[in-house]
Order: structure tokens, then sequence, then C-alpha cells
């Protein structure tokens, strides 16, 4: 099914970026010049990529809940690192502090099961949009409220080598959606799963980079240990305002309870999300030095630039002088 392209004087649009694999249909609107955005073989998943061995993001590995009508909070699934999300659909604050694991294929329950979130995709109604200094953007056209979900970050899954390789091989002016995503588990174990939308991958690779977003990105778990990268709004998201998140992963959930908040700036470091590479780190530049981009988020907290990894950035380095990664 491929997307009718729509061009009158400046407004440039697509019928459906989605190609119909989303619940809802996300246009595109180009009101800035006449670039035409790229194609991409659109996933609303996470698919399997290079390097991550026999690991397979479409893998049922869970075992599933045997509840006939909804679940409760005595569901097995539920059970096992206590509930979610609230009755209106809402992140619960205290999750970004444990695993998020929602009921699976495996589970005798419904779509509409209270513990379905992330994996039923799409329930605002989102835009593409060409931005002024940014390329393209996703905004919101309708009021999104405070912890609720709003889109997966999805693409391939790829090994942390394969990252670094594809990393390497960005040039200065190169887009790169490498994320990065870093839960930091007992006893110093860091799980890190790489994800890049760059080819293959959703509309979550086009939300822009904020120094004071108003989207967390959190880990969610389904059908097996490859986790979800869902985006949750920080904050009330006024209709036609631009989705962001911190490509730096420093941004938490916020909540009008400052007490519930302070729980979870204390928990930051046990799941920690980052962006990479062109948008976290910047690409390399013909001398094999990286190159900083300038940050347009144009809040009051802007650092300037967008973030940086200087861990990344030295494996970078050893790449570019023919080290091995």
């Amino acid at each position: 099914m491929s997307a009718r392209r729509i061009l009158t004087g400046k407004r440039l649009g697509m019928t459906d970026i989605c190609n119909g694999e989303e619940n809802i249909v996300v246009e595109v609107e180009n009101l800035i010049d006449d670039k035409e955005i790229s194609k991409i073989r659109y996933t609303p998943v996470n698919v399997r990529g290079t390097g991550i061995g026999s690991s397979d993001p479409s893998e049922i590995i869970y075992s599933g809940c045997d509840c006939v009508n909804l679940c409760a909070d005595n569901c097995p699934c539920v059970v096992r690192f206590g509930p979610s999300y609230n009755s209106d659909g809402c992140i619960l604050v205290q999750s970004c502090s444990k695993p998020i694991v929602e009921c699976n294929s495996m589970c005798i329950c419904g779509s509409s099961c209270p513990n379905r979130i992330v994996q039923n995709g799409l329930q605002f109604k989102l835009q593409v949009f060409r931005t002024k200094h940014k390329g393209w953007g996703l905004r919101t056209l309708q009021d999104i409220p405070l912890n609720r979900f709003v889109c997966e970050y999805a693409g391939e899954v790829i090994g942390y080598k394969e990252a670094y390789r594809r990393a390497a091989q960005q040039q200065e002016d190169d887009s790169n959606y490498i994320i990065i995503l870093k839960e930091h588990l007992t006893r110093g174990k860091v799980v890190k799963t790489c994800v890049d939308p760059t080819t293959i991958g959703n509309i979550g690779r086009y939300i822009n980079h904020s120094c004071d977003p108003n989207l967390c990105m959190l880990a969610v778990r389904v059908d097996n240990e490859i986790p979800k990268l869902g985006l949750f709004a920080r904050r009330k998201i006024h209709q036609n305002e631009e989705l962001s998140f911190d490509y730096a992963g420093e941004a938490s959930l916020s909540h009008e309870d400052n007490a519930a908040k302070n729980v979870i700036e204390e928990s930051i470091n046990k799941q920690e999300a980052g962006g990479v590479v062109e948008r976290k780190l910047g690409a390399c530049r013909a001398d094999g030095t990286l190159a900083l981009k300038q940050c347009y988020c144009e809040t009051k907290c802007c650092r300037g630039f967008l973030p940086r990894d200087n861990d990344l950035y030295s494996v970078l380095e050893n790449a570019v002088d023919g080290g091995s990664v």
C-alpha cells in the first residue's frame, strides 16, 4: 500500500505516512519548503536487525495469564512487579523505578485489558511536519493528558558493535536516529538496547530533542526481554504542540505530587534512556572528529548543543582511527 502525495502550493502532504500500519492515520505537512520526506519501510514495532544473535523482538517467550475478563491487580502479569497503569491508561509515576511488563500474546485477556497500553499503538492524532531549523518533527493535533502513552520509538534492534559501526559511517550532514536505551540493574549490570529506525522504523524517528521535553522514554516489555521504547507525556501536551524528548535521557516523568516526583528523580539511574550519534553525539567530520550539533529547542534551560555521550564519543574516535568496536 503506497502513500499518495499531495502538492498544493507549498503544502506537501501524504495521506498516511504509516501506510495503514497504525490505528490512526498520520499525515505529513510541509509549509516551509518543497523538501520531500525520505522513504522508509514503516514498522509500528521493533524488528530484528544485525548483531543481536538469536534474539528476536517478535519472539513470544513469556507465559500468559488466564484472566477471562479485564485483568485486575491479582493478574499474574501485574502481581509480578506491581501495576504499571491506572484505570485511565496513564503510566503510574512509581513505574519508573521498576520493570514495566504488560500482558502478552499468550494471555487470554483481550486488547481492552488495562495492562495493554504500549502494544495497542497510537491513541492520539499526530502529524509529521517540516520545521524551520530542525528538519522534520512530530506534533499532536489534540490535547494529550499527563502520563499518557503517546507513541513507541521503533525500528531495527541491533547489537552494540553494529550501532558503533553504523555511527562511524555517518558523515557530518547525515541524519542518524540510533537510540541506545541503558537499563541499570542490580550489581552494576547494565542492559543496553540499540534501536535504529533510519531505514526501517515508525513515527518516533521524527521526534526532535528538547532540553525541557514533554515526553519521557521508558522500557516496556510485552512478549520477551527485548523492550519496547515507549514515550509518555511528562505533562499535559496541548493541541498543535511539537513533541520532544531529551536525547540525553535526563528527563523523568512529572507529577503534580512533588513527593511522587522526587521518588522518580531519585530512581532515574535505575533506568536511563539516551539517543546517540548524530542526534546525541554529532556525526563524523572528514578529519575524523565529531561535530557538535546546535540545539534549537529554544527553551529557557537550553544547553546550546545536542547531548553527547562521552563514552560513545571515545569509541567512535577509536573506530575512525582504525580501532575495533
